[in-house]
């Protein structure tokens, strides 16, 4: 069980410092945004199916399992649907990306709304 655990907590580590490296590298904000939301919700994914298998399996605590799955669903929801609507707002009121892109369905959507 504990070499599950530490896997998972592993997987979840690897994904943190994979958005660390991006968030460091990525040449614009948009990019940036996408590798932080891949450490709030990919990293901590990880950390939380450790945490269950940690608590069902090691303590063999229920209640505590429950809070941690309470912890991961609203986490994987929450993350991904901020993200997006900080990205949304600042692609409306900010810099457009950098160039070349192949497709900008979004500016389309923009324009349409304006006119």
């Amino acid at each position: 069980m504990r070499i599950a655990v530490d896997v998972f907590i592993v997987i979840g580590l690897f994904f943190a410092l994979a958005g660390t490296v991006g968030v460091i590298r990525m040449p614009d904000f948009f990019c940036r945004m996408q590798s932080s939301t891949n450490i709030a919700t990919l990293g901590v994914l990880g950390v939380v199916i450790g945490g269950l298998i940690y608590a069902i399996g090691v303590l063999g605590d229920g209640g505590m399992a429950v809070k941690i799955a309470i912890i991961g669903i609203f986490n994987i929801l929450a993350n991904p649907i901020a993200s997006h609507a900080l990205m949304k707002g600042a692609y409306a009121h900010m810099k457009k990306p950098v160039d070349g892109l192949v497709t900008d369905q979004l500016g389309e959507d923009l324009v349409e709304e304006d006119e």
